[in-house]
């Protein structure tokens, strides 16, 4: 043994003796240092006697083991020592008393107070546990659980703790505490259940004051004090079956029943018993009303899709005031659909009239619905483009004065301003429906709706539009006509002639000003001429078309000669 007074490796100087184990001493030292206080474990080296050399080598192990743990629970290893025949461990110096000492003193304890002794084991276990690989403390009982003074525990002893291995049967040595270590520690593999069970030993030993190495049978705790609660006692009987399959098989579980003990009485099971039948009959009640929800709402829908279609399919006969009632109820039941909406625009383009009192109307509800439109659906495109159509070519207001330049140019910009958030709608939207089959005759609008935004009612002059610009434009109608002349129907092939007339007559004099070919215009006017003279339409309403670009179409050319005749004599 160590004499009181040495000074080991020049800077520990040993106080007292507070400790002895089998091979080992533990001393209270004077950091001279730090004049800091810690406990110093001698560990005296001997010959080769097996049993010597085990214990020796399992001391070691736990200092190399603690080295690399942190937990308030545990103590720290600040240093070790060799001299060739004795080995010293430095480490924390835990005051307190442990729980065997206060067991002695005290007898039994409350069983709150080791309920949260257990609650604070079972998360420094949960912690040795989760290292990689496992440690298994394998050496749980009261006297190796240190009370601190504020109340707080830690585990001290690590002289058998190991780490698990999977791929070993057996381990190495038999060690233990006879009446605290499960069976299986001194027949084979032990892991994390082995801790569990020799933590309820612990927790009974405190509970009871009867010392399982006395070698009496075991007895639930309620045997020795009624006054404990059924909880505690199912949880201590789980923790120390005799299988560790029947115990808890992780210290989280074990955790949340210590944390709930009146969870796992009888009289919380039986309650839980009814709560589930109650739940089940609930659960029974509520598929069937379920099912009979389902087979209602099957039918509601039926019943409103036929409403929906009967309002949409009002007869050719039936007055503009009824058709629009007949379609606005339709959209009252499904407002994400689009086919009323479309049934009111075809009403008020039969009836040859959309001014401001009918774009009210029309506005009033698709801007109460619009937002539950699928924005990515082709029927939503299909109705943009239809909207947008109807006030490029339909729109019109009353507009006092009589020059016909003045009110025609008046016209046509109110309906492009009105037309182009539509046409933007299909053109900026990214993930349109592929199979959106006017996607290129609603893009040929925008771009003409873009340019009049951009260079006409904006506040800059005319003469800032670029001549790149108004080219790109010819361009692209000229693409949209061809396309259109293969692909289009009637209607939409007259509208976007149409729509290109008005934009040659009404732009002329800025095309002059930033020096388009006169013979570009000329050109792109009779090719619309043409094709528009050759269709065969039958709709009434395609036919107002036509006749408006075959009747404008002289006055058209003569004011653009005339426009480029007027610039070049200004020049």
């Amino acid at each position: 043994m160590t004499q009181i007074g040495t000074v080991i490796d020049n800077k520990y100087e040993i106080l007292r003796e507070i400790g002895t184990g089998g091979m080992s001493v533990v001393y209270l030292a004077m950091d001279t240092h730090l004049n800091k206080q810690w406990a110093v474990k001698e560990i005296r080296k001997k010959g080769s006697n097996k049993n010597d050399e085990i214990v020796v080598n399992s001391l070691l192990a736990e200092a190399n083991m603690m080295k690399r743990l942190d937990h308030p629970a545990l103590p720290r290893i600040v240093d070790i020592i060799d001299n060739g025949v004795t080995i010293y461990i430095v480490m924390d110096y835990i005051e307190g008393e442990s729980l065997d000492k206060i067991l002695a003193r005290y007898g039994p304890q409350q069983e709150e107070l080791v309920i949260e002794w257990a609650k604070y084991l079972c998360d420094v276990l949960s912690y040795l546990h989760a290292q990689k690989p496992p440690i298994i403390y394998r050496d749980m009982k009261p006297s190796n659980i240190m009370l601190k003074p504020e109340g707080t525990i830690k585990i001290i002893d690590f002289g058998i703790a190991r780490e698990y291995k999977e791929q070993n049967t057996m381990d190495t040595t038999v060690l233990g505490t006879m009446g605290y270590a499960p069976p299986e520690q001194y027949s084979g593999q032990t892991d994390a259940r082995s801790d569990i069970f020799a933590l309820g030993m612990t927790m009974h030993h405190l509970l009871t004051g009867v010392d399982p190495r006395g070698g009496d049978a075991y007895a639930p705790v309620r045997m020795y004090n009624s006054q404990l609660s059924e909880g505690i006692e199912r949880i201590i009987d789980k923790c120390v079956e005799p299988v560790a399959e029947n115990r808890y098989q992780n210290c989280s579980d074990l955790l949340y029943d210590l944390q709930h003990p009146q969870n796992i009485t009888m009289d919380h099971r039986k309650k839980q018993w009814k709560k589930l039948v109650i739940f089940f009959l609930t659960l029974l009640f509520s598929l069937l009303f379920l099912a009979a929800g389902i087979v209602c709402n099957i039918a509601g829908i039926r019943m409103k899709n036929s409403n929906y279609e009967f309002l949409i399919s009002v007869s050719e006969a039936t007055s503009l005031e009824d058709k629009l009632e007949s379609y606005m109820q339709a959209i009252a039941i499904f407002p994400e659909k689009t086919d009323a909406y479309l049934c009111m625009l075809d009403a008020y383009d039969t009836a040859g009239q959309f001014g401001r009192e009918e774009n009210d109307q029309f506005l009033a509800v698709y801007n109460a619905n619009k937002d539950k439109f699928d924005k990515t659906s082709k029927e939503t495109a299909e109705l943009n483009y239809r909207i947008g159509m109807m006030y490029f070519n339909c729109y019109t207001e009353t507009v006092e004065g009589t020059d016909l330049d003045t009110t025609q140019e008046y016209s046509f910009l109110a309906r492009v301003q009105k037309a182009y958030s539509f046409f933007a709608a299909n053109s900026e939207n990214e993930n349109i429906a592929s199979d959106f089959e006017h996607k290129a005759l609603s893009d040929c609008y925008y771009q003409i709706c873009t340019f009049y935004k951009k260079y006409i009612l904006s506040s800059s002059s005319v003469k800032e539009a670029m001549k790149e610009e108004y080219e790109n434009l010819i361009t692209t109608v000229k693409n949209t006509l061809e396309l259109v002349k293969n692909a289009g129907e009637e209607y939409d092939q007259l509208s976007i002639y149409n729509g290109t007339f008005i934009l040659l007559y009404d732009r002329r004099s800025s095309m002059v000003q930033v020096d388009i070919r006169q013979g570009d215009v000329l050109d792109l006017l009779e090719k619309v001429y043409m094709s528009a003279s050759e269709l065969n339409v039958w709709q009434e309403k395609s036919k107002k078309l036509q006749n408006e670009i075959i009747d404008n179409y002289d006055n058209y050319r003569e004011a653009i000669i005339r426009a480029y005749t007027n610039g070049q004599e200004r020049r």
